[in-house]
């Protein structure tokens, strides 16, 4: 078997798809506000029709404080490790080949799931910022961890100081910024958007996504390479495949907990503010910011663990979600856009509260906890990891339950 040869099915690491699963499921939870109502209302829970009071803030602080940030920067780390683990070292050609192909795949799969199905997309991210990070795989892990924190801090930085613009500008001047960024017709406007016909609500979502990669593509580029970076040093150390001693897991998972603990307490400060605006957009969301990529390390370290326990009720589910994080991952777009927008579905637009919302999460959630280890007792890897794979690797791979699988 050469080096480019895929890897079998029985020599994944395991831990890497448990991770992948919890936050392939995870990110739906944070995404489920943009598919179901005006993406305003992600910024500010009392905005109709996901506004939370006393006895239903429970849902926007659960998405919140366990999901948010943490699920979205796991996955990133993982993308890490993986530009590593597909493309090998700089001077392997081959798999390097391997690995630019399967970046260039990934950017044509994110444009067409950006512009046609969703325009929350983050494929398109990952495959550009994988074509910066896969230069520096042959670093050693101390320097990606470095570079990588600097990045991540320099993101973290930036979006902080930004909030901290509103402190110093006239009150005048910021309710007019939110006049008219959550201005009943401007909210109007996109859900009557969403609840159109076919063609509207294409047109609608190609141009959300063009405004938004427009505006947040660079900050999103700092934190994407940098946590990608940390995720490929994690790699290199053993971290991230269960390698490192039990003491370090025991310690990040510590960590984790008492960084969450913090957002926790953040979260409660901001339901005491009534989420005030300029509230959240200067202290409101710091510790969030700051502090999920320890969360997202400590439940790295919690599934390792969990791996080597053998505690297979939990992880066996969640690795099969793992294994077809792609294929999971377009289709809760499908199953989201299909429930909430017009002309493609039932036109639920605006029309759930944050609890229902919630529900239907859960709901997508068991289902691909149940679809994803079935199909895989059938196959050995989903049917748009099959087709990523095809074209990457440029040469027929079988599906087959006995045939190798790539990693």
């Amino acid at each position: 078997m050469t080096d480019a040869a895929p890897v079998l099915t029985e020599s994944r690491i395991k831990s890497l798809d448990v991770m992948r699963g919890f936050a392939v499921l995870g990110i739906l939870i944070v995404n489920a506000a943009f598919f179901a109502a005006p993406w305003q209302t992600s910024q500010n829970p009392l905005l109709e029709p996901l506004a939370v009071d006393a006895s239903s803030v429970w849902s926007w602080f659960l998405m919140h404080v366990f999901f948010e940030f943490k699920c979205i920067t796991l996955f990133s780390l993982l993308f890490g490790a993986s530009i590593f683990l597909v493309g090998g070292e700089r001077s392997n050609k081959e798999r390097g080949a391997i690995l630019r192909r399967r970046l260039f795949w990934l950017l044509i799969f994110g444009l067409i799931h950006a512009t046609l199905i969703w325009y929350g997309d983050i494929l398109v991210t990952y495959a550009l910022t994988g074509f910066l990070v896969m230069f520096a795989r042959s670093w050693k892990a101390l320097t990606l961890f470095i570079v990588g924190a600097l990045l991540v801090a320099f993101s973290v930085f930036m979006q902080t100081s930004f909030g901290l613009f509103y402190e110093y500008i006239p009150r005048e001047a910021v309710d007019e910024i939110y006049a008219m960024l959550w201005a009943p017709a401007n909210i109007d406007e996109i859900t009557a958007a969403f609840r159109g016909d076919f063609l509207q609500v294409t047109v609608q979502n190609a141009t959300t996504w063009s405004e938004f990669i427009i505006n947040a593509f660079i900050g999103l580029l700092f934190r994407t390479a940098g946590v990608m970076m940390v995720g490929m040093a994690l790699f290199k150390w053993g971290f991230l495949s269960g390698r490192a001693p039990v003491w370090v897991y025991g310690l990040t998972l510590a960590i984790g907990a008492a960084a969450l603990a913090v957002v926790g307490y953040q979260a409660w400060l901001n339901w005491q503010a009534q989420f005030d605006f300029t509230h959240m957009m200067t202290r409101g969301n710091v510790a969030n910011v700051a502090l999920s990529i320890f969360i997202s390390i400590g439940y790295a370290s919690l599934f390792v663990l969990l791996v080597k326990a053998g505690a297979r009720f939990l992880t066996e589910p969640l690795a099969a979600v793992g294994r077809m994080a792609f294929t999971n991952y377009i289709t809760q777009s499908i199953i989201m856009t299909t429930i909430f927008w017009g002309g493609r579905g039932f036109g639920l637009f605006g029309e759930v509260d944050r609890p229902t919302l919630t529900a239907i999460v859960f709901g997508v959630w068991a289902l691909q906890l149940i679809w994803s280890p079935l199909w895989l007792s059938r196959f050995s890897m989903g049917p748009l990891e099959w087709l990523w794979r095809r074209l990457s690797y440029a040469r027929p791979v079988s599906m087959a339950k006995s045939a190798p699988a790539v990693g």
